[in-house]
């Protein structure tokens, strides 16, 4: 495994951290946010004009960049730093994969060319709270009950007779926290399918201007990260490949991914926030020194930068390993969340102000950990994917990873000696 970074792949995060530092400032993103789109459309079409940003991971026969996934991961993590509100979640780390994975070839051939030159924006809609346990981070659910079970709530599909205004499905029902969802151009619906006894979880494609399609943005923490209420009353829709895919197994490599591509970005902006936070302390004098000499400062932020760093180090080994997405994301999110809180306080009382940014930092570390799930919960997810938990009685014969340790029998004591107890057993380093 070679961990260093290519001389593109250092290309790109130069290019995208100089456009960034010039049209993403702090009162830049505060009046991005408040448009109409939540984003500013400028920036975004010089991004996919002169990187190729929403087709970095899109393949070239689709007019995408070619690149992987750990690309996409690295240039999240400078527009994490930036806080850049923009589609680049919702289109390019949910939406494309799973066109990519499950569409027909018409499909990907209508659909990727104009997503990855940025002319086209897309948003995975899911019915309620339940976008983690779509994605798989905090929880599976085979029977993909969250999109609605058959029962009332979530969102459902009928068959209809196909005719000129749909492909034979009628969608209705409503979806809430829809990143981007107000402003995509394509919604990709999670919907529930046959009814209750024989019924599935498909993704459907929307067009903005589909009658009976009702959108609207809903007041968040975090207004970096848009979303909106997606209401679905008898709606054409276009089912997303064929009959019998494997949908959930698709949202679930989905998550991974972008799993990888959160830590990422979480961890820029905590590299952010730190940053930050350090030059204001060698500013801020207090008893006629700066702020940042004194020994509990040092103290505290060199706890930060090592937090930082780990989060780091696990967020590029995720970008190479997705499997480790889940693990990663959780110690970013929790990173980010320390980092941020860490830097209101050592701002002192211009850090509680709305006027300055530290907020913005905090807001989404909380932000994310509503919307993909806390972080003891993905934790637990992890540990339930990797076994550590697994009841030794039920492991295979001869499986000796999960068979039981035990440890030898503590010697008796003799009359003659006083009775000690055993040292400690000693800590072992986990490497991150």
């Amino acid at each position: 495994m070679d961990a260093a970074f290519t001389a593109e792949q250092d290309e790109i995060r130069r290019t995208l951290r100089e456009i960034l530092g010039k049209r993403c400032g702090p009162d830049e993103v505060k009046a991005a946010v408040r448009t109409a789109a939540g984003h500013d459309r400028e920036l975004w079409q010089q991004l996919a004009r002169q990187l190729g940003l929403p087709g970095i991971a899109i393949a070239e026969e689709y007019g995408g960049v070619g690149c992987s996934p750990a690309d996409l991961a690295l240039a999240c993590e400078e527009t994490g730093r930036a806080l850049l509100p923009s589609p680049l979640l919702a289109t390019a780390a949910l939406c494309v994969p799973l066109i990519t994975a499950l569409g027909t070839d018409a499909q990907r051939s209508a659909l990727l060319p104009p997503l990855a030159t940025g002319g086209l924006t897309a948003a995975l809609a899911v019915s309620g709270p339940a976008l983690a346990t779509a994605l798989a981070l905090t929880g599976e659910d085979p029977s993909g009950q969250w999109s609605g079970g058959g029962r009332a709530g979530g969102v459902q599909a009928r068959a209809v007779t196909a005719d000129a205004a749909g492909s034979g499905r009628r969608l209705y029902g409503e979806a809430t926290q829809v990143l981007d969802g107000h402003s995509a151009g394509l919604l990709l619906v999670a919907a529930h399918t046959g009814g209750f006894a024989r019924s599935r979880t498909q993704l459907f494609l929307v067009r903005e201007d589909a009658p009976g399609l009702v959108r609207s943005r809903q007041a968040v923490l975090d207004e970096t990260r848009p979303q909106a209420r997606i209401e679905l009353r008898d709606v054409p829709a276009e089912l997303l490949g064929d009959e019998g895919a494997d949908v959930l197994g698709a949202l679930a490599a989905t998550g991974r991914t972008a799993a990888a591509v959160l830590a990422a970005e979480a961890v820029g902006a905590a590299g952010q926030a730190l940053a930050r936070t350090v030059e204001y302390v060698r500013q801020r004098e207090q008893f006629g020194r700066a702020i940042g000499s004194f020994q509990a400062v040092k103290h505290r932020l060199a706890d930060l930068y090592v937090r930082v760093q780990a989060a780091r180090s696990a967020a590029y080994y995720a970008a190479w390993d997705p499997d480790q997405g889940g693990l990663a994301l959780a110690q970013a999110l929790e990173t980010l969340r320390v980092t941020a809180g860490e830097a209101i306080q050592l701002h002192g009382g211009i850090g509680f102000t709305w006027e300055h940014d530290a907020h913005l930092y905090f807001k989404r570390a909380a932000a994310d950990e509503l919307l993909f799930g806390p972080v003891h919960r993905l934790r637990a997810h992890a540990a339930d994917r990797a076994g550590l938990f697994a009841d030794p009685a039920t492991a295979p014969v001869g499986d000796s990873a999960a068979s039981p340790v035990t440890s030898p029998p503590a010697p008796t004591p003799t009359p003659t000696s006083p009775r000690t107890s055993p040292p400690p057993p000693a800590q072992e380093k986990v490497a991150v």
